[in-house]
C-alpha cells in the first residue's frame, strides 16, 4: 500500500512539471517582453540582441532577431521599449525652471520649465520572403534558410539607412531619420570651407561635449579610417582602442565611446557618404553622429517584437513564403541627446 502511495505521488508531480513544462513551450510562443509588462513585470529598454536570448522557445523567431541586429551594428546596440498602442506620447524638456537664493523674510519667484508635447508614431517594416519550391526539393529545404537571411539582411539595411536618412515629407510611411530631426545648436558645422572642412578632433570632441550623456559614434567605414590612421600620427593622435564586441566583430573607441559604423544599405549604396551638402551646399561632405542611446535618450519603439510568420506553399505560386514585421519606431527624449557634426569632407582628420 505504501508503494503505491508513493507511486501515486511520483505520477501526479511528473504531471504537474509536464504541464508546466506545456505552458512554458506555450508562453515561449509569445513575445516574453510583452508578457512581462501585461503582468507587471516591465523588464525596461533591451536591445535585439538581448530580446533574441529570451526567445528560447522558437528558434525561426531568435535567428530572424539575430539576423537583424548582426547586420547593423545601430540595431545591435540601440535599445527598444515595447509600447502599447501604435504611438507614443511623451514631453521633451525644452528649458528648466528659475531657481536663486532669498532673503530672509524674503520670498522666491515662481518659475516653472518648459515641456513640449510630442508624438512618435509607430512605422511598419517587414517583407515577404519567398523561396521557389523548385529550390528547395532540388537543393534542400536548407537554402530555404539561405534565401531569407539574405532578405533579413536586405531589411535590416533599409531599417538602418531610414534610421539616418529617413525623410517622413517625402514617404510618409517612413519615420523621420537623425538628419531630418537634428537642428538648431545640435547641427554643428566642422568648418567655413565651402565644400567642407577636413574633420577636426577639436569639433569631434565639441560635438561630444554638446550631447548629453553620449554613449556612441555614428560614422562611415572610411571615416573610421581617417580617425584610425590619425590615432597613428604624431603630429594629430586621438585617443583610439579596439574590442571584440557581439558577434566576435572589431569595435574601436573614441576617448571611450564606441563607433558604430554604417556601411551600405540594402541597395548596395553608402548610407553616409561624401555626398552630402556641405555649408555651401556643394555634395561634397559627409557627417558624424554623436547620441546617447537608451532611455531618456535615443530610444526604440517597438509593439510586439518582431514577428515572423510560416505562411507554408502559397496557392497562387509555388513558393514557400515567410512574412516578417515589425511595428517599430524610436524617438529622441532629450533635445540634446543627438548631435549632427556636418560638412566634414573626405580629408585627413587635423588636431
Amino acid at each position: 500500500m505504501f508503494y503505491k502511495l508513493i507511486a501515486v505521488i511520483v505520477a501526479f508531480a511528473i504531471g504537474l512539471v509536464s504541464a508546466a513544462a506545456n505552458d512554458v513551450r506555450e508562453l515561449s510562443r509569445v513575445s516574453i517582453t510583452n508578457f512581462l509588462s501585461g503582468n507587471g513585470l516591465v523588464l525596461g529598454a533591451l536591445t535585439l540582441v538581448e530580446a533574441a536570448k529570451l526567445e528560447t522557445g522558437d528558434v525561426v523567431r531568435q535567428a530572424i532577431i539575430e539576423l537583424y541586429a548582426g547586420s547593423s551594428d545601430i540595431l545591435m546596440n540601440l535599445p527598444f521599449e515595447g509600447i502599447q498602442g501604435n504611438a507614443m506620447k511623451y514631453n521633451r524638456e525644452s528649458s528648466l525652471p528659475g531657481v536663486g537664493f532669498r532673503g530672509v523674510n524674503e520670498s522666491y519667484t515662481p518659475s516653472t520649465g518648459v515641456l513640449n508635447p510630442l508624438t512618435e508614431a509607430l512605422v511598419i517594416a517587414g517583407g515577404d520572403l519567398d523561396v521557389d519550391k523548385f529550390i528547395v526539393d532540388t537543393m534542400g529545404q536548407n537554402q530555404r534558410s539561405v534565401h531569407e537571411a539574405m532578405k533579413v539582411r536586405a531589411l535590416s539595411l533599409a531599417w538602418t539607412k531610414t534610421f539616418i536618412k529617413g525623410d517622413n515629407q517625402s514617404d510618409p510611411r517612413e519615420f523621420d531619420g537623425l538628419q531630418t530631426r537634428i537642428t538648431g545648436s545640435q547641427l554643428i558645422a566642422a568648418g567655413s570651407t565651402a565644400n567642407g572642412s577636413a574633420l577636426s578632433l577639436t569639433k569631434l570632441d565639441e560635438a561630444i561635449d554638446q550631447t548629453l550623456n553620449p554613449t556612441h559614434l555614428i560614422m562611415s567605414k572610411a571615416m573610421r579610417r581617417r580617425l584610425t590612421q590619425a590615432s597613428r600620427s604624431t603630429t594629430v593622435g586621438g585617443f583610439i582602442t579596439m574590442e571584440v564586441g557581439a558577434f566576435g566583430r572589431r569595435v574601436e573607441f573614441y576617448n571611450g565611446l564606441p563607433i558604430l559604423v554604417l556601411d551600405l544599405d540594402h541597395t548596395g549604396t553608402a548610407i553616409l557618404p561624401f555626398t552630402e551638402a556641405a555649408t555651401s551646399g556643394t555634395a561634397t561632405a559627409t557627417s558624424i553622429y554623436v547620441i546617447s542611446a537608451g532611455e531618456g535618450g535615443v530610444l526604440g519603439l517597438q509593439n510586439g517584437g518582431i514577428d515572423v510568420r510560416d505562411l507554408g506553399e502559397l496557392q497562387t505560386a509555388p513558393v514557400y513564403r515567410t512574412r516578417v514585421e515589425w511595428y517599430n519606431g524610436y524617438a529622441v527624449f532629450n533635445g540634446r541627446a543627438a548631435t549632427r557634426l556636418y560638412s566634414i569632407s573626405d580629408a585627413a582628420v587635423v588636431a
